[in-house]
């Protein structure tokens, strides 16, 4: 039987390496992508990707096309922003009127977060003899409430696990992304928005002194993740709901203090900031964000990809080339684009 896919966030970063697998592991299925300010040029890039995908036209808060489009899909991925809450309650109110229209066959939810939820808030301090995060038995009540994320993953959970009208919701929580991808958007938000802040104080700058570290994982190799959980969940394989969280890390560790004075330098060889390497950005810089910043930017988030693994899962890009091996390509991207970032705050 065909299906219908609705995709959140087909002009992003991730959708780049998405889209093309979900055109050949899905061939029959018709992928519907909600796509703001769907332009030829936009069009012609994604339909690149996927022959097939038909544009809905909207943005992330047209609640309204969301809701209708939701209320008719059999499977919606979200890789768009994690904390646009308007939009995911958009989506799961949809996905509840399309559980009551079909009892017993619950439409899927794949949402992709992020590790904020675990950071440990060191204030970009170094973690001595770190705990990892195992995505077996993972709580998101054992979270930090205050952490990033958490607003828009828990009523996706919930919607998993009720009785009435309940969805099939599976979420990935992928470690920091790096790659140079294939969509309309090459480079990946985080570096965007450290790349603007370097333009703004003149070097690389950083959340307190920098020590706080995260795991990384290449872009195919998350899309590739994505696609395998996807693949599972159509047969009836993958865990859902309390058992559908999903850490996409690889084991590799990175202090941001590494990756953002190799930025720093980098930058700094093109003339574009004052000086070389990283340092503290002052108070006036990262206080605007407050806790947000300092959660997200600034502290530490340690995970293990073990269902992943369970099911297979190899990070080959990963381990092919490294974030800080292409960072340099990543930058050079990002220039080229010289898009502004979309603001966290």
């Amino acid at each position: 039987m065909v299906k219908t896919i609705f995709y959140l966030g087909a002009t992003g970063f991730l959708s780049g390496d998405i889209l093309p697998q979900l055109a050949r592991d899905f061939p029959n299925d018709t992928v519907r992508a909600l796509v703001r300010n769907p332009t030829p040029e936009r069009v012609a890039k994604l339909q690149g990707l996927h022959p097939g995908l038909v544009v809905v036209e909207g943005d992330l808060n047209d609640a309204k096309v969301i809701v209708e489009e939701a209320s008719k899909a059999d499977i919606v991925v979200n890789s768009a922003s994690s904390d646009h809450w308007p939009s995911v309650c958009a989506t799961l109110e949809g996905l509840e009127k399309n559980s009551a229209g079909r009892p017993g066959n619950p439409p899927l939810y794949l949402h992709v977060s992020g590790c904020g939820i675990i950071s440990n808030n060191t204030r970009g301090e170094k973690t001595e003899n770190p705990e990892f995060w195992t995505d077996i038995g993972l709580d998101l009540d054992d979270c930090d409430p205050t952490n990033t994320h958490l607003e828009s993953d828990k009523p996706a959970i919930a919607a998993g696990k009720r009785k009435n009208n309940s969805i099939r919701s599976i979420i990935v929580y992928p470690g920091q992304i790096y790659g140079v991808g294939n969509g309309v958007q090459k480079v990946t938000l985080w570096l965007r928005i450290f790349m603007d802040y370097a333009k703004r104080v003149g070097y690389g700058g950083t959340w307190g002194r920098g020590f706080n570290a995260q795991n990384t994982i290449h872009v195919k190799d998350l899309a590739d993740a994505i696609l395998m959980i996807l693949r599972a969940a159509s047969e009836g394989k993958a865990g859902e709901g309390a058992d559908g969280l999903y850490f996409a890390v690889t084991p590799t560790l990175l202090s941001y203090g590494e990756w953002v004075k190799a930025m720093g330098d980098h930058l700094y060889n093109k003339g574009i900031t004052k000086e070389p390497g990283a340092k503290p950005m002052p108070e006036e810089i990262v206080e605007p964000l407050g806790h947000y910043g300092w959660s997200l930017l600034g502290g530490s988030m340690f995970a293990k990809a073990d269902r992943l693994t369970r099911m297979g899962w190899k990070s080959v890009e990963s381990d092919r080339i490294s974030l800080m091996e292409s960072l340099p390509a990543m930058i050079d991207a990002a220039l080229e684009d010289d898009k502004p970032y979309v603001h966290i705050s």
